[in-house]
This record gives structure tokens, sequence and C-alpha cells, in this order.
């Protein structure tokens, strides 16, 4: 018996009749499921054969973008060495992403079909190898849930290419994928519409549901731990606190639990952008209600009368304005992105103001100019949940991240010494046209955020997007609040005929941005 015969046939033993028997473990038999804890994944293993075999054959029900997300960059390096396969899939409830089949067309190395029968719910994963072959078959679809978090439950198996198992499965395979029918764009375009209406009204019955419940916002696990972190400080003596929270993991409404809990009579939310601060002023409204007054200090809005203000660091910091409030007219401040507190403007608020209680919030402390925020709040740390931690709790949305090489001119891959010339280029601006083509959306509908290395970039590239039929405004440092919040109006319209494919910055929205409908981010300046 040859010996890879041999090798599978002590693992099958090890993995079906006696697990005291000796084989080799990537042979064996095994469960394949997520476990978080330990992270292990569905996706690991699908990726590990993906990356080394010779063909491959997936069938699933389901497909959704988050699931192609996981595995594009992979398909893309299969499609370099001329790796080939193919994908069926199913209309099985219209649940499939009509946007992951776009992706998947794009793809030359991908034979793509779906099957139109109701009742076709199969799962399973072929790979050939050299004189080998794996199969899995279980519960996952091709989701981001099913691949990386859902409970899963999928048995991996090898055979020998001799094997009546993988024979079968491949005749089984087969038959359904010569019955099924081609993924074109007359088909895509028919059953995108099918898609989109029932998942509008899917949409609709949830937020009818939502509406009839009427649910109240209570804090997350993050801002209860945190809450009562900052009441133990308190009743310890401290007058001030840090919170280290993740962007998008809930630090705005949290201080507004806490200035809640707490009832003082005068309240400041520092922020260095007026529209940040508009925002902030809804979400304490939501939590406090009409027990307090809200009002807005900043640009041309100057309400003194208001219990609870909302201001920006660049206009209360001026000696006119800060010289209208005595240093304990607040008994509580809140100052967000509170890393910036090196500069002028932070230091004479901080400076000037005396509150009983003084809370700031970041998700970036670590400075490389010599500040120690951790110091200017004595140590006293309210809460700290970093990116990762708050990925792993679900609290902000999963985002997939893919590292795409710049044009070669001259021999050498543009870096961040680049002429404005070169960043500029037409098949540069190509290059990134294509890009974002293949890597998409989720819905097809691209909201994007664009940032950019200079201001000169950054107008440039709007206007060659404009030329070549795209819908983008240029923001900069310069440009004014009304500017900024008409292009984020814009980006967020629901008429697709007036709505902006991106933004396209620099200098601004570095700190974060409250655009919830943003799908897409490109980052052309140099980053770590």
């Amino acid at each position: 018996m040859e010996a890879l015969k041999l090798a599978i046939q002590q693992a099958v033993t090890t993995g079906f009749v006696d697990e005291s028997t000796e084989s080799f473990f990537d042979y064996r038999p095994s469960i394949i499921t997520n476990e978080p804890a330990i992270n292990e994944k569905v996706l690991s293993t699908l990726l590990e054969e993906l990356r080394t075999c010779e063909s491959f054959f997936l069938s699933v029900a389901f497909i959704t973008t988050g699931g192609v997300a996981q595995i594009l960059g992979t398909l893309l390096d299969l499609n370099e060495k001329g790796v080939k396969g193919k994908i069926l899939v199913s209309e099985y409830l219209n649940f499939t992403d009509p946007e992951a089949l776009r992706k998947l067309k794009q793809l030359s190395n991908v034979e793509l079909k779906i099957a139109r029968e109701t009742d076709f719910h199969s799962k399973g994963f072929m790979f050939t190898h050299k004189s080998y072959y794996t199969i899995i078959i279980g519960s996952s679809n091709l989701t981001h849930g099913a691949l990386t978090k859902n409970k899963e439950w999928n048995l991996k198996v090898t055979a020998h290419k001799d094997s009546e198992l993988f024979k079968n499965t491949f005749i089984e395979f087969n038959k359904v994928f010569e019955q099924a029918f081609e993924v074109n764009e007359d088909y895509l375009t028919k059953y995108t519409f099918v898609h989109n209406s029932e998942k509008k009204l899917r949409q609709g019955l949830r937020q009818a549901l939502l509406e009839t419940e009427q649910k109240k916002i209570v804090p997350n696990l993050m801002q209860k731990a945190a809450l009562n972190n900052l009441n133990a400080l308190r009743h310890a003596g401290k007058d001030k606190a840090l919170l280290v929270s993740a962007t998008g993991t809930g630090k705005t409404y949290l201080s507004a639990f806490d200035v809640a809990h707490v009832k003082p009579k005068r309240m400041l939310f520092l922020v260095h952008r007026k529209n940040i601060a508009l925002k902030a002023l809804e979400s304490f409204q939501s939590i406090i209600g009409d027990s307090k007054s809200f009002g807005v200090y900043s640009g041309k809005e100057r309400n003194l009368q208001a219990d609870y203000i909302f201001s920006t660091v660049q206009t209360i910091s001026r000696e006119d304005h800060l010289q209208q409030f005595d240093p304990n007219y607040f008994d509580y401040i809140v100052i967000d992105e509170t890393h910036r507190a090196n500069a002028d403007s932070y230091q004479k608020i901080m400076n000037h103001f005396q509150p009983k209680f003084l809370l700031g919030m970041t998700a970036t402390p670590e400075r490389t100019d010599g500040l120690d925020v951790f110091q200017l709040f004595d140590y006293n740390i309210a809460y700290e949940i970093r990116l990762h931690d708050a990925l792993e709790q679900e609290m902000i949305v999963p985002f997939h991240y893919y590292g795409i090489s710049d044009i070669i001119v001259n021999g050498k891959l543009l870096d961040e010494k680049a002429t404005i010339h070169d960043l500029n280029r037409k098949d540069r601006i190509d290059h990134i046209i294509d890009k974002l083509k293949l890597y998409g959306t989720d819905d097809g509908v691209t909201r994007g955020l664009v940032f950019c290395s200079s201001t000169e970039e950054c107008q440039i590239l709007s206007h060659e997007f404009n030329n070549r039929g795209f819908k983008t405004r240029a923001l900069t440092g310069n440009s004014t609040e009304e500017q900024r919040q008409d292009a984020i109006d814009l980006l967020e319209a629901k008429e697709l005929e007036i709505k902006l494919d991106y933004i396209f910055t620099y200098d601004i929205f570095n700190e974060g941005v409250d655009i919830p409908s943003v799908n897409q981010i490109v980052m052309l300046r140099p980053t770590q």
C-alpha cells in the first residue's frame, strides 16, 4: 500500500475507530467550529485549504458581501497563480447578496452558478490537492457570521483521490452545478430587484416592531463598568477621570449617562467641531430629556442661558469668550478628544475652569510629543477598551481591511515622498478606481471617505473623479462648517440622484466623524 493511502487509513482509524491510533494530524477527520475564546474560526480552515489547493468547489445556500470579503484576497491570489474553482449558491429565501455575486463575477478563475430550486440548501466545500482531497460538509454558509463567530458544526475529512467518498461527492456537486443557472448581468438585474424589495420589507417589519416596543436607551456592558468606576472615583474624592475608549464604542452616551446620574446644575461639553457638538447635544437630549435645557455656544450661536452647553474648543478658548464664564460656572465638564490637550487652546480652557468634576475622553491617549494625557487626569482611569476588545464584544461593526500596492513609476513604487504630479497621474487615478470597483461596498451604493496627503491632491482627485462620472466633494481644513455639513448631508442622502459617492478630505475627520452611512474608507495618505 502506498504511503499516502496508509497515512489516510491510519488517520481515519484515529478519528472513527480508535483514538489511540497514531496518525498524521492533518489527515484526521475533525469538527470545524467557531470558538472566539481561543481564536478558532471556520474561516481559518477555509483559507488554509484555498491557499494550498489545486482547485476548489464551494456549495452554499447563502453568500453575503461580508462572507466574500473574508476570502476575496485569497481568491485574487489564486487567480494570479492560475488556480480555478466553481462556486454554487442558491436563491433560497432570496437571502444571497447580489453585490456578493457581482464581486465573484469579477474573478476570471471562478465559475459562478445559482441553483434556483427553492429546496436547495446544501453547504459543503471541496478542495483538490496533488493526491488527496479535502471535504468539509456541515452548517456554514459563506457569510461573515458563519465563518467567524456563529455556532457552526462542520465535519472535515481527507479522502484519497481513488476514494469512493470523493467520487460520489464530486458527482453530486457536478450534477447540481450543471443544472444551475449562469449568473449574468440580466439575471443580476432581476434578482437585485427581488432581493432589495424583500430586504426593505424585512427592514420595515423590524422597524415597526422597534417602534411598538419603544425601547429605552440603556448603558452597554462597557458603559455600566465605566459608570461604576466613575462613581467609585468620586466617592474616593477624585475630581477628574480619563476614559480611554475606541471610536464608536459609545463615549458620548457614557458621558450623558454619567451626567444624568450626577445631575450637575450646569455642564459644558467640549469638542473640536461644531457638527460633533450638535450630534452630542442630540445624544444627551435622548438620555436626559426635557429636565434640562440644552444649547450650543459656537460660531454664530451663543446660548448662555442653557443648563448644558455644547461648545467647540476653538470658540470658547478665545479670551473674550472665556471671560463670559466664571471659573466655577460649570459643575461638570466633558472634554472629547483629550489627546489634543497639549494645544494652547485646550490648556487655556483647562486652566481657566474649576469644575466639580472633569471627564476626559479619547481613543488614542498615547502621544509622540511628550504629553502625558494620563497625568493630566491624575492617572484616574474610568475605563479602558481598545479597538480589538470592542470588536470582540461586538460593540462596533466589523470591517475588512485591504492593503493595496500603489503604481510603479520609473521603476519605483510611489510612497510618501511622491510628487503631486505623480500622485495625480491618470494611470494612478485609473488604478484607484479599478480597486474601488473591485472591493466595492456591501450594497453597491458607495458612500465613501477618501483621506488624502495634501490639500492639492484632495482637490485634484475630487475634480478628476467628477470628470469620470462620480459625484464627489473636496473638504480641507479651510472648509467652513456649513460646507462640511452640506457635504455630509449629501453623502448620506437617500435620493440617489443627488447623493455623493465620495468626500475627499485632508486635515479634517482625522479624529473621527459621525457619519453612520459611510461604507468605504480609502487611505491615500501614509498611515501606520
